[in-house]
């Protein structure tokens, strides 16, 4: 397999405070990895690492490394609105800016730099269809993104992400806040960017795991349990704590 993205030997420190003890992972391109595991064993600390979103937060060590196609992320002359363009993130609560939703889609496009208004609003049209909310919000464009439901809303956050044409696409328990009819929309979106995108996403949902992820990692106290493919995990997973935790013994 040849990786996309791959960490080696990461560690996560907030103070003394070790949260990623070592891990080492690769994720190929196209498809959808799922991180699963118990509350508090750092998948999204993990996930975070991959487009440097910890670097926000205060007294934070971070050591080994992240190669994106080759180049170590960390390595002191990466550049960050770029490296972010490419590696995009959709976070639990749906963060659409207070803007319509046509701005909101073309905000990242904008500041990469001048586009035509016609190749603009192909863009827009073209990501908001990609995401799956086009036919709800077309003629609504200039509407605040902020009157749409939570599900639309995190559509919008998806096509936000979409705009820049990024490579991979993070997601932080994208339907943890909506209701199951949203998450139902949520999960065939993904389904259906997974052939063009590598998407790598937190979830604590393991029916939702088994329905739309190729490879399944599971992370128990900051340490990464096994890695396999999802019907592996499922069915036949290598580990006692795989399957005491998949079986709902804990968690």
């Amino acid at each position: 397999m040849t990786a996309l993205i791959s960490t080696q030997g990461l560690h996560v420190y907030y103070g003394n405070n070790e949260a990623l003890k070592g891990i080492t992972l690769d994720f190929p391109a196209k498809g959808i990895t799922a991180l699963i595991g118990p509350s508090g064993s750092s998948k999204s600390t993990y996930l975070r690492t991959l487009n440097r979103m910890n670097d926000l937060i205060p007294n934070v060590t971070i050591t080994g490394k992240v190669t994106f196609k080759g180049q170590d992320i960390y390595a002191p002359q990466t550049d960050m609105v770029n490296l972010r363009k490419q590696i995009g993130m959709v976070f639990q609560q749906p963060n659409p800016f207070p803007f319509s939703i046509y701005d909101n889609v073309a905000f990242g496009v904008k500041i990469a730099g001048k586009t035509s208004k016609e190749e603009m609003d192909q863009i827009v049209e073209t990501s908001l269809q990609e995401a799956a909310v086009w036919d709800e919000v077309k003629d609504h464009l200039h509407e605040s993104a902020l009157s749409l439901s939570g599900g639309q809303q995190q559509r919008v956050c998806i096509a936000r992400v979409l705009a820049v044409s990024p490579e991979i696409i993070l997601l932080d328990e994208p339907t943890s806040a909506l209701d199951p009819i949203s998450s139902s929309q949520i999960e065939a979106t993904l389904l259906k960017l997974r052939t063009n995108y590598t998407i790598i996403t937190v979830t604590h949902n393991l029916q939702q795991a088994s329905r739309i992820a190729d490879r399944t990692v599971f992370f128990m106290n900051g340490e990464v349990v096994e890695a396999d493919d999802t019907k592996r995990i499922f069915m036949n997973p290598a580990k006692k704590a795989t399957e005491d935790y998949i079986s709902g013994r804990f968690g």
